[in-house]
């Protein structure tokens, strides 16, 4: 169940592995486990489009910033700690404010476990009550478990980028996908 406090979504849940998880707007605070977890997974070279960290104080102000802006940034805390996130970040442009790029990760440690679910859902919930009409993504193709979790909550391919990652001496497909929300109620 998302709560919803003063432009602030909270929701809790028991992930598979019988872990408490918390889904929340992300802090200042959250900033060091944050590019703690974004080093480990640019190590790990597979699915994160970031080549580098951000330090913790660029973190710090990135935080900041997206709350500034009124754009979703969301932590995944997994026994009390920061250990995913994501986030919306709304157009800018007026003609395009009706819009959201989504991205996420989630390390290691919470793959697997359910969560990922939970965060399209707390995201959804977001873009309803901030009234955006279009959620746009980009996914590799490799990516099995996550195109397949998109598309299972009602992302459509818009288009595919053929050959446009070399990931691991392989070129790979990014797929450009998209969620309409619909004022008619078929979907929302």
């Amino acid at each position: 169940m998302i709560k919803q406090m003063e432009d602030q979504f909270v929701t809790t849940f028991t992930a598979k592995d019988g872990r408490f998880v918390r889904l929340r707007p992300a802090t200042i605070q959250d900033a060091e486990n944050i590019v703690t977890s974004v080093e480990s997974i640019i190590n790990e070279g597979t699915y994160l489009q970031k080549e580098q960290a951000r330090t913790v104080d660029e973190e710090r102000e990135f935080i900041q910033n997206m709350q500034q802006s009124h754009n979703m940034y969301a932590v995944v805390e997994l026994d009390g700690v920061a250990r995913g996130i994501a986030r919306v970040i709304r157009g800018e442009l007026k003609m395009k404010h009706h819009t959201g790029m989504f991205r996420t990760w989630l390390y290691e440690d919470a793959q697997g476990i359910g969560i990922g679910k939970h965060l399209m859902n707390y995201t959804l919930d977001w873009c309803r009550v901030h009234k955006l009409h279009k959620l746009c993504l980009t996914v590799f193709s490799t990516n099995d478990v996550a195109v397949k979790l998109y598309e299972k909550v009602g992302f459509v391919i818009e288009g595919i980028q053929r050959e446009q990652a070399l990931i691991h001496s392989q070129y790979v497909d990014e797929i450009w996908m998209a969620y309409f929300f619909h004022k008619d109620g078929v979907r929302t």
